[in-house]
């Protein structure tokens, strides 16, 4: 079998769009264009969506990253992932390329009759025709290949050309300019008629040219003939007295710019007398002003140190003033402290029953619903001046099972001062009572600790955990009409059983 010829370079480096559709011979096929640039294939690339591109065009679109297939969008098949164009998402179609390489093919240039298939033209053909056209890079003139040299040697406005008498390149158009002033530019003497002499020698030509006319001597006094060098002398004689007559008139025009200057030269003698007047007087002030200005110059420097020595007292009394107020904001902590221990010990009892007042018991009740304050804690109080410290937590919007259908209400065994001397677990019966204030029907629910719960032995923090009754009274007691709540007030009742303390 023969082997399989090579595609051209440029075919494999894939670095073209497609083909223009001008070149198929026969009718085109949709199944032949490129999905991206609609143009005829050219090393064609099938993506995973099975839509065909070229493979300069598939690269083009995935340089910037993954995008989404154009032509799965128009044909409303667009199905993630395989829609996605992605680098190394496309394989090289071979039965593709092979059958747009085998089509037939003419020349698109206009005026070339070449045929073949569309392999020989991109091997071939493609680039080199010579009716292709092609911009002159000079010029920027469009023409055919086949017209390039003609054009650059000839009728390009840009090209270069070679003096024809130094032989320098220069561009077309600044060919007079340079024959202006070309050194060896053939010039024509005016006084003896010889030619071709380059400029570069002209001026030592005339030098000695004894036919070339130099203008008289006496042309700067008005004598404005022109004389051939030798016969100089005898204009000298003849016109001698022409001559003389016209040095008189310069003389006299002379003698009356002199006059006209010495006027000039008094006028601004005076002047200059006037102007050093007023420069002197000029000096004056400014030596005064001066004087004045050192002395405004001392006393702003004056200014300015006593400015730093206030600025300095300034901060200083500032750091005074800042060290006092972290005094007494220390001092306020240490009052707000001592007060709520005050308020502790005022509310602490030393006998294991304890009776809690909650006031404004409705905006509380709402804060709870809200859950800007779901719990609430009781003073401490002690079973003795040296017994256990307890307190109360109740949720008035319930807690756990009793969330929004029960108050819930427990028992918090907390760390206190004489925890060493004390038996732990605690071990004493906890009665709860939620007081009705007409003294007829109290809610009461009562446990006994649970020795094996964390909650009651020995506290290692402030307080243990909660221990209690989550379903210790329906909220709808207290939503209707009752003498639990009066004056927006209850009161919750706890008794510590001292029975073997």
């Amino acid at each position: 079998m023969a082997a399989q010829e090579p595609s051209p370079p440029s075919s494999l480096e894939g670095n073209k769009p497609g083909f223009p559709k001008k070149i198929l011979a026969n009718n085109l096929e949709d199944k032949h264009l490129c999905n991206s640039c609609q143009k005829i294939l050219r090393r064609p690339l099938q993506a995973q969506c099975g839509h065909r591109f070229c493979s300069f065009c598939f690269n083009k679109i995935v340089s910037c990253g993954p995008q989404k297939c154009s032509a799965c969008i128009k044909e409303d098949l667009f199905e993630e992932p395989t829609s996605i164009l992605k680098q190394g998402g496309a394989f090289p179609d071979n039965a593709a390329r092979r059958e747009v390489e085998a089509l037939a093919a003419v020349c698109p240039n206009e005026g070339c009759i070449w045929t073949g298939t569309v392999k020989e033209f991109e091997a071939s053909h493609e680039g080199n025709c010579d009716f292709m056209i092609i911009l002159c890079p000079s010029c920027k003139e469009l023409m055919r290949a086949n017209e390039q040299e003609r054009h650059n040697e000839r009728e390009c406005p840009e090209r270069t050309l070679n003096c024809k008498y130094c032989k320098e390149p220069f561009l077309l158009k600044n060919i007079k300019a340079h024959d202006e002033i070309c050194p060896k530019y053939p010039m024509i003497c005016e006084g003896c008629a010889k030619k071709k002499i380059p400029r570069e020698k002209y001026v030592d030509h005339i030098k000695f040219c004894s036919k070339f006319k130099a203008p008289c001597r006496f042309h700067v006094v008005g004598c404005d003939t022109s004389v051939e060098k030798e016969k100089i002398h005898d204009h000298e004689r003849q016109c001698s007295y022409e001559h003389l007559n016209l040095l008189l008139a310069m003389g006299a025009a002379l003698e009356l710019q002199l006059q006209s200057e010495k006027t000039r030269v008094a006028e601004l003698s005076r002047r200059c007398q006037e102007l050093e007047l007023k420069v002197s007087t000029f000096e004056n002030i400014v030596c005064v002003l001066n004087r004045e200005m050192e002395r405004s110059c001392t006393t702003m420097e004056a200014y300015n140190r006593q400015h730093r020595l206030d600025q300095d007292k300034i901060e200083i009394l500032n750091n005074k003033v800042r060290q006092l107020e972290r005094t007494v904001s220390l001092r306020d902590l240490s009052i707000v402290e001592m007060e709520g221990k005050m308020r502790e010990m005022s509310a602490a009892t030393y006998d294991g029953i304890f009776v809690w007042k909650i006031s404004d018991f409705t905006k509380k009740r709402q804060d709870a619903v809200a859950g800007r304050a779901p719990a609430m804690f009781s003073p401490a109080f002690y079973t003795s001046k040296y017994g256990y410290k307890m307190c109360l937590r109740i949720y008035l919007n319930g807690d756990g099972t009793g969330r929004g259908t029960h108050l819930s209400l427990f028992f918090v065994v907390m760390r206190g001062h004489s925890d060493a001397l004390l038996k732990w677990p605690f071990n004493q019966k906890v009665t709860l009572m939620l007081l009705d204030q007409n003294n007829r029907e109290h809610i009461i629910d009562a446990f006994r600790p649970d020795i094996s719960s964390s909650s009651f032995q020995r506290p290692v923090s402030d307080m243990n955990i909660a221990s209690g009754c989550p379903l210790f009274c329906p909220l709808s007691k207290l939503d209707s009409k009752n003498s639990y709540i009066r004056d927006d007030t209850i009161f919750i009742k706890a008794i510590v059983d001292l029975t073997g303390l």
